[in-house]
């Protein structure tokens, strides 16, 4: 026997418990990069494992072959990378805002700071979105800091243009 379906007015929809922001307490904190080097551990012991069976059972056994020795290479490699690219982040969202405003040279209002990273080896960079205090603000800037040490790596700042809407 099937069930009739509901009508669209006594549909609920509801956010699982762990996506429910309603009873988070206290401020988020991001999660550091250095979180990278726990499965950087676990690449490197297989690749290791990977490795001692290609060299005790490459002769031997007629599953261990070259490919074993290939997949050894290549997990050393991404072990290595995701070693060295695990960076602690020693400045927060708050302390680049504040870096920020200080390479704009105005006052702040609104401003919104996201994680993203740069080069080769992902060093966590702030992207720090700034607009001047007036309102409507009259300035904008961009800002990269750098979140190992708090330095100002770019910044952009211009006229922040007035839009005129016709309603």
């Amino acid at each position: 026997m099937s069930e009739a379906p509901l009508p669209d007015d006594e549909v609920r929809d509801e956010l699982p418990h762990d996506l429910d922001v309603a009873g988070a307490a206290g401020p988020y904190e991001f999660p550091d990069n250095s979180r990278r080097r726990k499965p950087a551990i676990l690449y490197m012991l297989v690749a290791l494992t990977v490795l001692l069976l290609w060299l005790w059972q490459r002769d031997s056994s007629p599953l261990v072959n070259d490919g074993y020795l290939w997949a050894a290479i290549l997990l050393g490699l991404v072990a290595v990378f995701s070693f060295t690219s695990g960076w602690r982040m020693k400045v927060d969202e708050r302390q680049a805002l504040v870096s920020a405003q200080g390479a704009v040279g105005f006052p702040v209002g609104h401003a919104s700071a996201q994680q993203v990273w740069r080069g080769l080896r992902s060093r966590p960079t702030w992207r720090v979105l700034v607009y001047s205090a007036e309102d409507p603000p009259r300035r904008r800037g961009l800002v990269l800091v750098d979140a190992i040490d708090g330095s100002v790596k770019e910044h952009l700042v211009q006229e922040n243009p007035i839009e005129e809407w016709d309603i």
